[in-house]
């Protein structure tokens, strides 16, 4: 059975893309067939095409659109044969869905649908969590000056609650995206790794501790003898 894990983060610059290649090369090296979804490619992917036209047309995608698309995505990756796939920030949406305006009871809706659309591929999430307040700089230092105060103009031109003004505001909007996001895991009872702290750890410590909270989902997936460093075993379910 092919294993979707989905990284996504408590704010920008928790290093969610960077443990995203570091999860995926890992995971190659082991010999297994990984697919490496870059955040980036929810626009390019063929699966993804009817949203991709459809936020180009309107600047929003419809509930029934995201879902159709991740059916399609579902079953290319089923008849692929991959072994796992690497989703940067891709389900369960959460940001996207409030960005939209929609309400936490809509989202529970939605991901009901969703956690039936995704059981042929075991969805596990792994959540960076840490501090928004100090993970934004850091963010910002890595895309230049002008980031954060684009990152805030966006968020304050969605209908989010809180609304967002400024930094104060969009960490306090942040902090909103966490609980819905791990709310709604928890209820359809996905796995879910935490990695508390991330945004205080290096990107070795991030990957070696996420490796470990891995390990109830990877266990019967990562070739035995290949798992960890210095004689210990690499994260891994048993399925």
């Amino acid at each position: 059975m092919t294993l979707l894990i989905s990284v996504c983060g408590a704010s920008p610059g928790m290093g969610k893309s960077t443990l995203c290649g570091g999860l995926a090369r890992w995971l190659s090296d082991t010999g297994l067939r990984v697919d490496h979804f870059h955040e980036e490619e929810i626009l390019t992917r063929p699966q993804y095409a009817a949203v991709a036209e459809e936020f180009k047309a309107t600047g929003t995608v419809g509930l029934g659109t995201l879902t159709a698309a991740t059916a399609e995505f579902v079953h290319a990756v089923v008849a692929s044969g991959d072994d796992v796939v690497v989703a940067d920030a891709l389900v369960p949406y959460v940001p996207t869905l409030l960005a939209m305006g929609h309400g936490e009871e809509a989202i529970d809706a939605f991901m009901t649908d969703l956690t039936e659309v995704l059981a042929p591929v075991g969805p596990v999430m792994v959540f960076l969590d840490g501090n928004a307040a100090s993970a934004l700089p850091r963010a910002a230092n890595r895309e230049g000056e002008q980031w954060l105060d684009w990152f805030v103009g966006k968020l304050s031109r969605y209908e989010v609650t809180p609304p967002v003004t400024d930094v104060a505001s969009a960490v306090r909007y942040l902090l909103r995206e966490r609980a819905v996001a791990l709310g709604a895991v928890r209820r359809k009872g996905w796995g879910l790794a935490v990695v508390e702290r991330a945004d205080e750890l290096s990107r070795e410590e991030v990957l070696r501790v996420t490796r470990r909270e891995l390990e109830p989902w990877l266990g019967g997936t990562v070739p035995h003898g290949r798992r960890g460093e210095s004689g210990t075993e690499r994260p891994g379910p048993a399925t």
